[in-house]
């Protein structure tokens, strides 16, 4: 079984934490924002039997440092490329998850030549439509206040969960940086980012993966990728929601392991 590895480096100035583990070609994994890499590590366990993949916690979630001032999907994009860079790597694979998918999507465009193949999760900013929550946080009084009320209850439930409860393990679902981000993704009314008439740019050969039941972006963004992208597999889950890759670790692994090749 392949180990995963703590590592820490450098990226932009800023002190970065991520997971590295296997061996063979490379597949950096770009997490939602609800979560940092630790969301990941069955996939990863996974996913390392073929690959070297590589998950690290996108600035200001998990373990690493924050960036300094606002930063969005385009400033997350200059992140993968300097970790890629930092990471001697010329060429890879890239999944990415919800705002993770947004990042891969954008890192594709703006990136051609690095991307060998691309597989999007639930992916944010395809399309206008998402959760009604997601759009009343869209607010930045109401995120921030709401917010942080949020993840201190959270917190609260995750110590306890740490010293009483054995066995359960709990990941917080908000972080200053990820209401931060998602107040700038969404107006009251939609998302505002919409990447949909850039998909037919898309050069990497493409995966989209998505569950049925998503709460969070509707499942038709799935086909709509589908529609668009030129060379492109859709895979919907009936029975899943939001994270498919949590709710169904192998056979989402076998999926991605066949799609890479």
């Amino acid at each position: 079984m392949n180990s995963l590895h703590q590592k820490q480096m450098k990226v932009g100035g800023l002190d970065v934490h991520y997971v590295q583990a296997g061996h063979g070609d490379p597949l950096i994994v770009i997490h939602g924002g609800a979560n940092g890499a630790g969301a990941w590590k069955k996939n990863v366990a996974e996913l390392a039997k073929k690959y070297t993949v590589y998950l690290p916690d996108l600035p200001g979630f998990g373990q690493s440092q924050e960036m300094d001032g606002d930063y969005y999907i385009p400033e997350l994009v200059e992140f993968v490329e300097g970790f890629s860079n930092e990471l001697g790597l010329k060429k890879f694979y890239l999944m990415g998850h919800s705002m993770g998918g947004a990042v891969a999507v954008s890192y594709a465009l703006k990136f051609p030549g690095k991307v060998l193949k691309l597989v999007l999760v639930s992916s944010m900013c395809i399309g206008k439509e998402i959760a009604l929550w997601v759009r009343l946080f869209s607010s930045p009084v109401l995120s921030y206040s709401i917010g942080r009320i949020i993840i201190h209850l959270f917190r609260a439930v995750k110590w306890v969960s740490d010293r009483i409860i054995s066995g359960i393990e709990i990941a917080l679902p908000f972080s200053r940086t990820s209401i931060r981000i998602g107040t700038a993704a969404t107006t009251f009314h939609q998302q505002t980012m919409v990447l949909a008439p850039r998909l037919c740019e898309i050069t990497a050969p493409t995966l989209v993966v998505w569950g049925a039941r998503d709460p969070i972006v509707p499942a038709m963004h799935a086909w709509m990728a589908g529609a668009l992208i030129p060379e492109c597999e859709v895979k919907v889950f009936e029975d899943c929601g939001h994270s498919v890759y949590r709710q169904k670790v192998d056979e989402f692994s076998d999926l991605v392991n066949g799609f890479l090749g």
